[in-house]
């Protein structure tokens, strides 16, 4: 699938281990967005966080029961791009001084890691040129 850079060097980041990490980013995003103050900036800005944010683990299940290669391929560049796009939002409420940068730094970091990952996947899967959708399926 693709690797994950950690202190001990680089492990292998399983579809699954995947699937639940977008999730938990998706709820870490939940709670952040209710913990913004009630203002139209912080509304307009929390609730574009919120799509992106839910959409990556949205999509990146979706890519995992791609029917052909290129389908696959085109889902998890979808996830890798809401991925990104919530690295966006999280720095631009980071610059509007939203929330304190403590609260939110730790949250850019998981969407940036999981936006590296999408991108090495999806890398990968370019690359390879046979289809094993079966393998995927989970």
């Amino acid at each position: 699938m693709g690797s994950e850079k950690s202190k001990g060097g680089s492990r292998k980041v399983e579809p699954q281990d995947l699937k639940v990490r977008t999730q938990q980013f998706a709820l870490r995003v939940i709670r952040l967005v209710r913990a913004l103050p009630k203002s139209t900036e912080a509304f307009v800005i929390g609730k574009q966080l919120l799509r992106s944010a839910t959409s990556v683990g949205a999509n990146y299940r979706s890519c995992q029961r791609g029917k052909s290669k290129p389908d696959f391929i085109a889902k998890l560049a979808i996830a890798e791009e809401e991925a990104d796009e919530s690295c966006y939002w999280l720095e631009l409420a980071i610059t509007a001084d939203l929330l304190p940068e403590a609260k939110m730094k730790p949250l850019l970091q998981e969407a940036r890691e999981i936006t590296a990952i999408l991108t090495a996947a999806g890398k990968t899967a370019k690359e390879r040129g046979k289809w094993d959708g079966e393998s995927r399926k989970g």
